[in-house]
């Protein structure tokens, strides 16, 4: 129930004819390039992952330094 030889090879004569084989030749090119980058980011990942992340230790903390200002509709009509 499968696919033969000669009915792939039909159906690649048939590609060919439909897309012309400069047309393929890029196809091909940028689907290559694509699965290249997508095998790199994965191996960066990968290599990230196994970096530890620095941790802090129990007499260490970080501060978050800044302002909030809230603006209320209401706030507004009290004052006014």
């Amino acid at each position: 129930m499968g696919i033969s030889m000669w009915q792939l090879l039909i159906v690649l004569l048939i590609i060919v004819l439909l897309f012309g084989t400069k047309k393929l030749k890029n196809i091909g090119g940028d689907l290559g390039g694509a699965v290249k980058g997508f095998k790199k980011a994965m191996s960066d990942g990968e290599s990230e992952e196994d970096k530890e992340p620095k941790k802090l230790s129990q007499n260490e903390s970080r501060a978050i330094e800044g302002s909030v200002e809230r603006n209320d509709a209401k706030t507004e009509s009290k004052h006014s």
